[in-house]
């Protein structure tokens, strides 16, 4: 069991979380926090723990608005920023559009971290995501091994799920994998997509996954135009906890992973989606998937979008 779990963030995907967290029993001490008053953090947390007696869980649960009941969290997992919400005119601004009020957030979000849990693993959720992690990184002068962003296991399961409502199998006989940056140049990679260890066209025809493949970059969107406010909630929060027990029981999980790049793919200095295997020491390997030359070309263009969000960070210092 884990000693302490912080979440900085009260909203949907903090509340997921922190709830989950209580239920799977996996933390001793989960720790939320939300700077929003009168005290949300403080609210969801005493509604879950009144739920405890129920799950038959006994976890010491505990939300502020301030940042020092982050001391001592072996993780803490960012969900703080502003969602996508639907625009009078029925639009949704995009994840890079809401960049430079999230850019202020993560800035105290970092501040918060650096003075309570500087050892902490971190997994960042907020969005844009690749700029995010991007911004915590350097302002927490991390190692790259213990930062990491959730984007491509929620990808990946999207990618999964869609495969396996269209051929008619469970999800469970799906392997699928999707690279890049977590926004609409994300790269589904058919050549990796196996059905119970066989090629994916053997099920579903290159129109049905052609059109598969642009709902799974779109997923995001999808969801936030049916809530009609706010973002996916559940799917993120579970994502995220697929990481945490990744490390925390030392699996040499292969997770898809939003991880530093340092030549891998022919990238430097940037935070992108690849495939790694997560253990006790963060991301211990970051594995190179042999790429046909038009998901090559795919993942190239989704790098260069990443690129250019992560230049609007260095430019917004």
């Amino acid at each position: 069991m884990i000693n302490k779990i912080g979440i900085v963030g009260g909203g949907n995907i903090g509340g997921v979380l922190a709830a989950e967290i209580v239920s799977r029993r996996l933390a001793r001490n989960v720790a939320l926090v939300d700077v929003k008053g009168p005290d949300l953090a403080a609210g969801k947390c005493l509604d879950i723990a009144e739920a405890m007696p129920v799950y038959g869980s006994d976890v010491n649960i505990v939300g502020a608005k301030t940042y020092d009941i982050l001391t001592g969290c072996d993780f803490v997992i960012n969900t703080a920023g502003v969602p996508r919400a639907m625009r009078p005119d029925g639009t949704f601004p995009s994840r890079e559009e809401l960049l430079a009020i999230n850019l202020q957030i993560t800035d105290l979000v970092a501040d918060g971290i650096n003075e309570f849990a500087p050892g902490a693993f971190v997994i960042s959720i907020a969005n844009p995501l690749d700029a995010i992690v991007y911004r915590l990184f350097k302002k927490l002068k991390a190692n790259p091994a213990r930062i990491m962003g959730m984007a491509g296991v929620l990808d990946s399961a999207r990618y999964k799920y869609f495969v396996a409502t269209a051929a008619g199998v469970s999800v469970e006989n799906v392997e699928a994998v999707v690279l890049g940056g977590h926004g609409d140049t994300m790269v589904p990679i058919r050549s990796a997509c196996r059905i119970y260890g066989l090629p994916v066209e053997q099920f579903v025809d290159a129109k049905a996954l052609d059109a598969i493949e642009d709902r799974t970059r779109n997923a995001g969107g999808e969801v936030v135009k049916l809530l009609g406010s706010g973002s996916a909630f559940v799917s993120p929060a579970i994502s995220a906890l697929e990481m945490v027990e990744a490390i925390a029981f030392d699996k040499k999980k292969i997770v898809p992973v939003c991880a530093l790049l340092q030549g891998q793919y022919g990238v430097d200095g940037l935070f992108v989606g690849v495939p790694c295997i997560l253990g006790k020491g963060g991301i211990e390997k970051i594995i190179e998937i042999t790429l046909t030359p038009a998901e090559a070309e795919a993942l190239k263009k989704s790098v260069d979008a990443v690129r250019k969000t992560c230049a609007e960070v260095d430019a917004a210092k």
